[in-house]
């Protein structure tokens, strides 16, 4: 392919010169993530080795347990990117509220959220786990930097991705025009286009989803779980395969390489809260990247990037992947949504 083998610097550069919407600041911001990630990298595979695994005995503002490689991806984010040129401001997954960045210069036009290390229940077993990333316009002008400005929904993104830490590292990302995927050369230290232009299938045979939670889910989700176990001899016609690595990350990828449908649905167990995964940290950042793709992305009622934020810790259901298959499900919510409004 034209692009493939590409380093990520010359990949930016070339499309900053080609008029293709991305602007310098933007693909500087993307080669200073870039950096921080190959940092990342190079700590979690180092694991037992660095003292880097095992709890940190703190909570964050989830109230979920977090890993010391949390602790360690988060400050080194904050690190890195506070004196970045490119950034108003910064909101982490980790943090209670937003991080203004303030390096003695002009504030930066954009504003970076971020899952700094997304499935970190699976870092002391060895399973991938990645870094979730959107960036947002910032607003213009002078005036403090408030959390209102980042409540912007997914369609405002100017730019999403994610690293990948498995058997090789993988840089994910989209500008807006389509998705490209980088591997992280060890022998060169950089990442080079390896998956250009990545599409998903229309069509799939295979889903993740926690089966454990089925209990709880609404009506629309059991139909559509019960009729694909059904298989061949069931109203869908055709047999599935089940997926289910509890790292959005990694299941995010294995649609993004090979087609799927990934499900993080709602349930009754917190009435309270209609979704598990947070909208800004991960389901609109992955809800673009599936779109540029090909793909689609919804809560089951509604397309994942018209979602208005009203919160910087809100959470979503999410049904994403082949498009076709999130067409089924989608048709469910519907029919269901329908028949109790009569």
């Amino acid at each position: 392919m034209r692009n493939q083998g590409k380093f990520l610097a010359q990949f930016l550069n070339e499309k900053v010169r080609q008029d293709s919407g991305l602007e310098a600041d933007l693909a500087a911001l993307i080669g200073e993530i870039a950096t921080i990630c190959k940092s990342l990298s190079y700590a979690i595979r180092a694991g037992s080795l660095e003292g880097v695994l095992g709890t940190a005995g703190t909570e964050n503002v989830q109230g979920e347990t977090q890993q010391k490689l949390d602790v360690f991806a988060n400050e080194a984010m904050l690190d890195s990117l506070g004196v970045s040129e490119h950034l108003a401001g910064m909101a982490s997954e980790e943090l209670t509220d937003i991080h203004p960045v303030s390096a003695g210069h002009s504030r930066g036009r954009y504003l970076l959220i971020f899952d700094p290390l997304d499935g970190s229940s699976n870092i002391d077993v060895n399973v991938s786990v990645g870094t979730i990333f959107s960036v947002l316009p910032a607003p213009s002008g002078g005036g403090e930097l408030t959390a209102q400005h980042f409540l912007q929904p997914g369609r405002e993104q100017v730019c999403a991705g994610y690293a990948l830490y498995g058997p090789s590292t993988m840089l994910v990302l989209t500008t807006g025009s389509g998705v490209d995927a980088f591997t992280l050369d060890p022998r060169v230290g950089e990442f080079v286009l390896t998956h250009p232009q990545r599409q998903i299938p229309a069509d799939t045979r295979e889903f993740a989803v926690n089966m454990s939670n089925q209990r709880f889910w609404e009506p629309p989700m059991q139909r559509y779980i019960k009729e694909c176990l059904e298989g061949s001899t069931g109203p869908r016609g055709k047999d599935f395969n089940m997926r289910w690595v509890a790292s959005m990350v990694a299941e995010v990828h294995r649609v993004l390489s090979r087609g799927g449908i990934f499900m993080y649905p709602y349930d009754s167990r917190e009435p309270g809260r209609p979704g598990r995964l947070r909208l800004m940290y991960e389901a609109s950042p992955m809800a673009m990247l599936v779109e540029q793709a090909g793909g689609s992305a919804s809560t089951g009622y509604k397309r994942m990037l018209d979602v208005q934020p009203d919160d910087l810790h809100q959470r979503v259901p999410v049904i994403l992947g082949s498009r076709n298959e999130v067409a089924q499900v989608i048709s469910y919510h519907t029919q269901a949504a329908a028949e109790a409004a009569n």
